[in-house]
């Protein structure tokens, strides 16, 4: 029986209040990420975890996430989006609790797949429940520049919330604080929020199950690279059996009769194109993270709440940059404006490539760092856009699935990436000047990522946009 085609709704009584409801929701998702990265040396210490233990704590989480995504995204379709959206709150939030009360490192780990699980089910919904809301031209544009902006600016809040919280109170108070957010967030999408029609037919197990576990396989290979190296057996085998069930789920997929992940989405070149320019240029945007606070605090011996303001600049660069592109999209073009901004970041990374002993932080950081808020701030809302252009709405859920693997694949892989780049070199060097050399690295690695972003923008959407 074939699917029923959901009619667009826009949504004339709360537009505000649904708006805010799923900003809240999956500015909660990213903070919590940010908060993890500041919390570590804590959680390290009260719970007696190994270090090689200790990057499950991240791990757990980016394992389920990333590997639950694709379903996450069609049960949406399939069984409502405001079910769906629940149902992922009423997970990470009782996950939250769950870690906030964690008495060892097992518990703690178990909590985080768990969270990573609601994640899965909340990211999706969020976005497809918006694109639902907000009808295409600049009402849509609008949106999804807010959503944006509210991924940009929880990132670095999560930072200065994680090393203000870990320092003064405890590591716990960053989890626990979900709790009352996410009873909150619960009762009013239940008041507010209508659920969308329900597509008949049939789940696609075989897809779910294939997408699931190659997703999990390519995410663990991932996870493995920064642990045991990219010449580890385990990693390579782990790439090796993702990429072989990725595969079967793609030949599988092409016979389907309702999908998991409708191909067609890929006929497109402006989405195919927005979906690979996102996974490249987002690896480079964590790398920028991940990198610029490893040489504030090891370089500079910053501490890790002075490490986290730093990034304030940035922050509410990206944070103003982002609330302005829907006027900057209609003057010039979503292209023009993608364009410039991955310059801006292109031109941030290349500057931090070159930062050295001498390096302070007005010398060396606040110019390419505000760059970087300028070209995060510009890029991710018309490559949002573009991951949902022209998409069916019975196809929301699926299109909003694919940005957000994109997005999670992206940030995982790309570290990895630059990590091995990081790691090239450098052997007799003493620690102080070893991470300089592989700060410089990354940054290079990171830049590298951006101007491949670039290109893809430049040919792929280009032809689609002469189209």
């Amino acid at each position: 029986m074939p699917a029923q085609q959901t009619p667009v709704r826009h949504h004339e009584k709360h537009p505000t209040i649904i708006l805010s409801l799923i900003l809240i929701s999956y500015m909660m998702i990213v903070i919590d990420n940010s908060v993890v990265i500041t919390g570590l040396p804590k959680i390290h210490q009260e719970l007696s975890f190994s270090l090689a233990g200790l990057s499950w704590v991240s791990s757990a989480y980016a394992l389920t996430f990333g590997g639950l995504l694709l379903l996450s995204a069609k049960a949406g379709d399939l069984f409502g989006r405001k079910k769906m959206l629940n149902i992922g709150l009423s997970i990470f939030t009782l996950a939250s609790l769950a870690i906030s009360l964690a008495p060892d490192a097992e518990f703690l780990v178990i909590a985080r797949a768990v969270q990573g699980v609601g994640a899965a089910i909340l990211a999706p919904s969020t976005l497809a429940i918006l694109q639902i809301t907000f009808p295409a031209g600049p009402a849509r544009t609008r949106a999804i520049s807010l959503y944006a902006a509210a991924g940009g600016l929880s990132a670095s809040v999560g930072l200065v919330i994680g090393g203000v919280l870990a320092e003064l109170v405890s590591w716990r108070a960053g989890f626990m604080v979900n709790v009352p957010i996410g009873i909150v967030l619960i009762i009013a999408a239940s008041r507010y929020i209508d659920e969308t029609d329900k597509q008949s037919g049939k789940p696609d197990i075989p897809g779910a199950i294939l997408s699931s576990l190659g997703m999990t396989g390519m995410v663990y290979g991932t996870v493995c690279s920064g642990t045991l190296g990219w010449g580890s057996l385990v990693t390579q085998l782990s790439f090796l059996v993702g990429g072989l069930l990725l595969l079967l789920f793609i030949l599988i997929e092409r016979k389907m009769h309702e999908p998991i992940m409708p191909l067609h989405l890929f006929n497109s070149a402006e989405r195919s194109g927005a979906y690979a320019a996102r996974l490249l240029y987002i690896g480079a945007a964590m790398g920028f993270f991940f990198y610029s606070t490893q040489f504030m605090q090891g370089v500079l011996h910053y501490s890790p709440i002075q490490a986290g303001l730093a990034f304030l600049p940035a922050m509410m660069t990206n944070f103003v940059v982002a609330l302005n592109v829907p006027k900057l999209v209609q003057r010039l073009g979503s292209r023009r404006i993608l364009i410039v901004s991955l310059l801006f970041a292109l031109t941030g990374m290349l500057m931090l490539s070159r930062l050295d002993a001498s390096s302070t932080f007005i010398s060396g950081l606040l110019l390419p760092t505000l760059f970087l808020g300028i070209g995060i701030g510009g890029a991710m809302g018309p490559l949002t856009t573009s991951g949902i252009n022209n998409v069916a709405p019975k196809d929301a859920g699926a299109a909003s699935g694919i940005v957000n693997v994109a997005h999670q694949i992206g940030g995982a892989l790309g570290l990895s990436v630059l990590v091995a780049a990081a790691e090239t070199g450098g052997e007799n060097l003493a620690e102080v000047p070893l991470l300089i050399h592989q700060t410089g690295n990354a940054f290079t690695a990171g830049a590298v990522l951006i101007a491949l972003s670039l290109l893809l923008v430049l040919t792929v959407m280009g032809r689609a946009e002469k189209k």
